[in-house]
């Protein structure tokens, strides 16, 4: 990592807040260039906090770009940091008003060009997009970096039409957490417990929402992109990692917006920046390669760009299983269209007869973290155990490495006993001393076999054939390893266990596995320079003390016959900023479930953020438990707040709620 201190333009910081229509004032923070002509605007916007909890990331990127001739801008989403307002469904439409009318705002400026650009990681990257489909004029550019497309199939709610255990509840916990969060009185001075209360006064846990909506209804449509690719008018640089579940809009959005205004990136990477090395890397420049993309579209300069393979890909080859790898072996490929000519569905037939499958409702506990972050224990560990779990298939790579890109793809035939269920596919990478490397996975919700917009029972004792996609993945298999299918009934905490799980049985002869084969082009590879970055926040963070819990350990009680998982998704732990703010997190969701009971699945998760300034004597401490269950008819959701000015309680709340089993 290169540490830039010196630029083209000295920078000005400057904090302001932005009037919205209905008289909302939205929390900003400007970076600019010290320059008389007018420059670009650059807008990330964010419900996560600018004042503290984003604040290291911004101080990386927003002055680098300054420095670089471009207004660059951070943002606070209504209701949230030191923004006004109220918070609100972090789908809803109005974040989308919001930043059209902070677009149109920022091109009125004085000291703008009246052309603006919007990048963001994750939900910033996924409100680029939806204020792009939007069209607001001045917004030419876009950056979308580990977002989604679609806020049901591809946001981490659902997953394959099943809900997400490990992520929805966890998710809508943390929210609920992070809308409870205070504003800063150093920032918005005495009125801040007054808008804290106010805020808090109207909180609603969002998994009462997400589990309404258990097909992709009109609700999550208006989530995510994919009916309004046509409207996107903007130039878009879609990003993503291999190691990040979000990594298929960038399969989509190539694929489907006009290739005169888009490209496609994707790395090794996690659900993390690819310029922040972040493991597993390499990492790369990749501010350098935004400002090529900026002053393409936003300046009008040639950057050649544009001229770059449609897809820049990162194609991992062969690896022992990890929990974590600093760098992967591999190599970048370009292919100049999306789908790409180089690349062909070859099918392999199942074969074995009539298979049983019937998992024990642990199976999945090795699956590792839905959105790794670069963290210990993030990644799937050796397969070994979920595969013995599994009805497993197995294809030596003989002569030359099996080279895939894209979506692999399953048809299974199927024949259920009972009316609901769920099938979930992992391809690994078996080496020749028998250790087995997840490459990718897909699954599906049976209800939903005939379209996610819809719940429909199985006809018991009928057999079907199902099909559908396993995430995009980039992988060379090496000659003398074997490609293995596992096929199993359960995948618990990723997929919530229907409330008759009782396993199905596979015709093998009927069903197959197709893997998109990338036959070499001999085109040269994507060339990338080394990360750079403006000078740090200057962060303190204290040394990690011995006995720390683990960041993922697995329980297992025999007598019972239950398994817990305790996932510790490692917030940050306690940070001292610059500016005199102490900020310590502490997060931990715990999953258990009966190997023989799909209804004793639960999970939980129990947040805590203190906010403290010791020069004003301002402590603030906000708990939350949140908790999820259900029986064969019912999801049961508790959910608990509590916040301290102080020593002094000044909210709480818990809320108690029945949601009926539609589809998940």
């Amino acid at each position: 990592m290169h540490i830039r201190t010196e630029f083209p333009y000295e920078t000005v910081r400057e904090d302001l807040r932005v009037p919205l229509p209905d008289g909302t004032l939205l929390y900003a923070r400007v970076w600019r260039p010290v320059t008389e002509e007018p420059v670009p605007a650059l807008l990330e916007y964010l419900p996560h906090r600018l004042g503290d909890g984003t604040a290291p990331r911004d101080r990386q990127r927003h002055p680098w770009y300054a420095g670089h001739g471009y207004a660059s801008v951070r943002v606070d989403v209504r209701g949230h940091g030191n923004s006004g307002g109220l918070p609100g469904d972090a789908y809803g439409d109005a974040g989308v008003a919001d930043g059209v009318a902070l677009v149109h705002w920022l091109a009125q400026r004085e000291w703008c060009s009246g052309r603006v650009g919007m990048f963001g990681i994750s939900w910033g990257g996924a409100a680029a997009l939806r204020i792009a489909a939007a069209a607001p004029d001045p917004l030419r550019a876009v950056v979308a970096v580990c977002a989604t497309d679609d806020g049901y199939d591809n946001g981490g709610q659902y997953w394959g039409g099943s809900v997400l255990a490990s992520d929805l509840p966890a998710r809508a916990a943390g929210l609920l957490a992070a809308a409870a969060e205070p504003p800063d009185p150093a920032l918005v001075g005495d009125g801040w417990r007054e808008l804290w209360l106010e805020r808090l006064e109207s909180l609603a846990p969002l998994v009462h929402t997400w589990l309404a909506h258990q097909t992709r209804d009109a609700y999550w449509q208006r989530a995510g992109v994919r009916e309004e690719y046509g409207a996107i008018r903007a130039a878009v640089l879609a990003v993503g990692g291999w190691h990040d579940p979000y990594r298929d809009t960038v399969l989509r959005l190539v694929g489907h917006l006009d290739p005169a205004r888009v490209r496609g990136l994707i790395g090794p990477w996690p659900h993390a920046y690819p310029d922040r090395g972040r493991p597993p890397g390499p990492a790369i420049g990749f501010l350098q390669e935004t400002l090529r993309w900026w002053d393409q579209h936003l300046k009008g300069r040639e950057t050649g760009v544009m001229s770059e393979p449609l897809l820049r890909s990162w194609i991992s080859g062969s690896h022992p299983p990890a929990t974590r790898y600093e760098t992967l072996p591999g190599r970048w490929v370009g292919d100049a269209a999306w789908p790409s000519p180089s690349v062909t569905p070859v099918a392999y037939a199942l074969r074995g007869g009539a298979r049983i499958v019937r998992s024990p409702q642990q199976t999945g506990l090795d699956a590792g973290r839905f959105s790794p972050c670069g963290n210990d224990a993030d990644l799937p560990p050796d397969q070994r155990d979920e595969d013995a779990k599994s009805v497993a298939f197995e294809f030596p790579v003989e002569g030359a490495p099996v080279e895939i890109l894209g979506r692999p793809r399953v048809r299974l035939r199927l024949t259920l006993a009972v009316p609901r269920g769920q099938v979930v596919a992992r391809l690994c990478d078996v080496a020749p001393d028998g250790s087995s490397a997840l490459v990718t996975r897909g699954a599906l919700n049976l209800a939903t076999r005939h379209g996610r917009d819809r719940a429909e029972d199985w006809p018991p004792g009928t057999t079907e054939d199902v099909t559908f996609e396993l995430s995009g993945i980039g992988h060379a298999f090496a000659p003398g390893h074997r490609i293995r299918l596992a096929v199993s009934s359960a995948y618990w905490p990723w997929v919530w266990p229907q409330a008759d799980s009782a396993g199905f049985t596979l015709d093998a002869d009927g069903s197959l596995v197709e893997l998109p084969v990338r036959r070499s082009t001999g085109d040269p590879a994507p060339v990338f320079v080394e990360p750079e970055q403006a000078e740090p926040l200057g962060e303190a963070v204290p040394a990690t003390l011995d006995g720390e819990r683990p960041e993922r350990r697995i329980v297992r009680d025999l007598a019972r016959g239950e398994w817990r998982l305790e996932a510790d998704p490692r917030p940050g732990g306690t940070r001292f900023h610059p500016d005199g703010l102490e900020i310590t997190e502490d997060a931990l969701d715990t999953f258990t479930v009966q190997q023989d009971d799909p209804l004793s699945a639960r999970a939980r998760s129990d947040r805590t953020v203190r906010l403290h300034r010791p020069e004003t004597a301002w402590r603030t401490e906000i708990t939350t438990r949140s908790e999820t269950g259900a029986d064969a008819t019912h999801f049961l959701t508790s959910d608990e707040v509590v916040c301290k000015d102080g020593d002094e309680i000044v909210f709480h709340r818990t809320w108690e709620k029945r949601i009926p089993r539609t589809a998940g």
